[in-house]
């Protein structure tokens, strides 16, 4: 498993590379002759932030027209590695902390990353709860079909973290690499329930059923963010960081379900 982990991020490295080098050379450029940004803005994100990043970023694009935001989605923990590794990114917004701190670690960053949202975790069942799933002590029964997030990414970490405090022992059959692996399980009706952020039980609207649980509320996720050391457009890096924690985007945040400082 370690080298496929391995072999799958140095490919992610080498796609990232190939799909900014595919931008042209004026997309380096990091002001226009009348100082305006511009240039392509590339920023690694969890998974969880899919779809207000995405907003957000066609929201940045608007004000800044002559700049194209280019996102990389997935596990934080992947796309720490990415970035260890040399992927061209000017931005980074990790799930936690920790996968935060081994950019920090490693050189990637030079200013010190900031807390922009958080999140907690939520159950996650299909349409009608076929599994007649109540509460995180399902999570500890052999019957339920179970997906959870694998241990090294911030969701699976935070799930170890609350089933530590309930003395739960879970049975997963699945592990996935990151949150919307783990909800794709249970909007297909391949698993009776699943812990991913409420903020994915929002995104799916009607697809999938969510089910608070007060343990929830021990292991609260903090999202930090931070323009990178080796930013190839460090003036349109900053300019989204900016943009990030700004009022606009947190009612961006709020209402996808984020909790913002």
């Amino acid at each position: 498993m370690q080298i496929f982990r391995i072999a799958g991020a140095a490919a992610a490295v080498v796609a990232v590379t190939a799909a900014l080098a595919g931008c042209g050379s004026d997309d380096a450029t990091t002001t226009s002759a009348t100082g305006e940004l511009s240039g392509t803005v590339a920023v690694f994100a969890a998974a969880s932030l899919t779809e207000t990043f995405t907003t957000l970023g066609h929201d940045f694009e608007a004000a800044h027209p002559g700049v194209k935001v280019v996102y990389s989605f997935g596990g934080s923990s992947a796309l720490a590695e990415q970035i260890k590794q040399g992927a061209p990114a000017d931005v980074f917004a990790s799930a936690a902390p920790a996968n935060m701190q081994q950019v920090v670690d490693a050189g990637e960053v030079t200013a010190k990353p900031d807390t922009f949202v958080s999140n907690r975790l939520e159950i996650a069942v299909p349409k009608g709860n076929p599994g007649k799933i109540t509460g995180l002590a399902d999570f500890g029964r052999t019957e339920p079909r179970i997906a959870l997030c694998a241990v090294q990414v911030p969701c699976g970490a935070a799930a170890e973290k609350v089933f530590q405090i309930s003395g739960i022992t879970p049975q997963p059959d699945t592990r996935e690499q990151d949150v919307k692996a783990v909800l794709t399980k249970v909007t297909l009706d391949e698993v009776d329930a699943a812990l991913v952020y409420r903020t994915d039980v929002r995104a799916a609207g009607d697809k999938v059923q969510g089910i608070d649980f007060p343990e929830s509320g021990k292991a609260i996720n903090t999202y930090p963010i931070a323009p990178l050391a080796k930013a190839p457009n460090a003036a349109a890096a900053a300019a989204f960081v900016d943009y990030i924690h700004s009022d606009p985007a947190k009612k961006v945040f709020a209402a996808a379900g984020f909790d913002t400082p």
